[in-house]
Parts: structure tokens; C-alpha cells; sequence
């Protein structure tokens, strides 16, 4: 009885709060939180008789199963940028303020703007080929780093985007970077000129993939 009254309890604090969007976008067994092992699903939901009533609406079907951020959780950790944008209907982007930082890349001719990751998920650390999109709508070609940087000390997780034929100063703006394709995982290397080597390899893949369209979302 006790396990009850309180899945109940979080299923009226639940409702009172998603109840306010008017309707829910889920099929009957998505999961939104758990009391002790009994998960709190939309169906438990309605059949608990909260006092709002939720109307559910159909699942929405992509690629052969049903749309849920579990999916696109597993996309976007597995690198899989085209499936995470389809099932997104938009590339994943991260939106922050652009970060001084150490300026090792400003050093060797890939200047790029540092972004803190905060409380965003972490997609599956690597290069990416990037678009990125300023404070007045301009948008930007690019290469990027996510992840802990192991060429360098101390490890620091950053996503670092590097724009193509880009001189302009970000600092203290705020930018959006969407992910676009997942190229190769972060490596450390035997010197400085295999780093620069590779990545300038990176920038050609990340050009030709934006430039051909077979990014994620083009």
C-alpha cells in the first residue's frame, strides 16, 4: 500500500507539471521516473487517476521504431549523427558562450572557439564536421574536437570548433555549433606535426562532407 500512495505521489507531481503542456507525447510504457523499482510510465500516469486528465498521443514512428530519446541518446553516444538528426528532425547542437582558453590551437594555425560542455549530453567524444551559427545569423563551415583533448595536459573536456576561413573574434559571444558528422575518435599522437597532419586531413573530410551534403541534416 505504502509503494503505492508514493508512485502515486510522484505520478500527481509528475502530472502537475507536464499536464501544463497540454498534451503528452508518448506511447503508453515511456519511463519518466521510478518509485523504489516501479517505473512511473504515461499509462501508470492515467490509470493512477490524476487529477488532470492526460490525453496520450500516438507514438511517433522513425527508421522502423518509435521516436524517444532513449534513441537518439544512443545515436548521438554511438557518433551516429544522421539517425540522431533524423529522429531530432534537426542536427544536435550545443549553444554557449565562447571561452578564452589555453590558445595551444591559435599556435598551430587552428585557432578554435572553446565551448564548455555544462549539463548538455555528451555525444561520443571525437572530431565532428560542424556548422556553426553566430549571435547575427552567419554561419560557419568547421572542424571540431569534443572531448578531453589528450594531446594536451591538463585534460580539460571542451568542444572546440575550428571554422574555416574564419578571422573574427568569438570571444564572449555566444555561439551555436551543430554536429554534423562524426569523423574519427580523439587519438593522441607521436608529435606536434603528426597532431597538424591529421588534422588538417580532419578539415578536408570535414569540407568535403558540408560541402557534398552528406552531413546529418543536408
Amino acid at each position: 500500500v505504502e509503494r503505492t500512495r508514493d508512485a502515486q505521489t510522484r505520478a500527481q507531481r509528475i502530472a502537475a507539471v507536464t499536464f501544463s503542456a497540454g498534451e503528452l507525447v508518448a506511447d503508453g510504457f515511456e519511463v519518466f521516473a521510478y518509485c523504489g523499482d516501479d517505473p512511473v510510465t504515461a499509462r501508470k500516469l492515467r490509470d493512477l487517476g490524476c487529477a488532470a486528465v492526460m490525453p496520450l498521443a500516438a507514438p511517433i514512428g522513425s527508421g522502423g521504431g518509435i521516436v524517444s530519446s532513449s534513441r537518439i541518446r544512443a545515436a548521438l553516444q554511438a557518433g551516429d549523427c544522421a539517425t540522431a538528426t533524423r529522429l531530432l528532425t534537426r542536427p544536435f547542437a550545443v549553444r554557449g558562450v565562447v571561452q578564452h582558453g589555453d590558445k595551444v590551437g591559435r599556435t598551430i594555425g587552428y585557432p578554435t572557439a572553446n565551448l564548455d560542455m555544462r549539463d548538455y549530453l555528451r555525444p561520443r567524444y571525437g572530431i565532428y564536421a560542424v556548422r556553426g551559427r553566430l549571435a547575427d545569423g552567419t554561419l560557419l563551415d568547421g572542424a571540431a574536437n569534443l572531448g578531453v583533448r589528450p594531446q594536451f595536459t591538463p585534460p580539460k573536456e571542451l568542444l572546440e570548433p575550428y571554422f574555416f576561413d574564419f578571422a573574427g573574434d568569438l570571444y564572449g559571444q555566444v555561439i551555436e555549433v551543430e554536429l554534423h558528422a562524426h569523423i574519427r575518435d580523439e587519438a593522441k599522437f607521436g608529435s606536434l606535426n603528426e597532431l597538424t597532419g591529421q588534422m588538417a586531413r580532419d578539415c578536408d573530410t570535414a569540407r568535403a562532407l558540408l560541402a557534398s551534403g552528406l552531413a546529418a541534416g543536408q
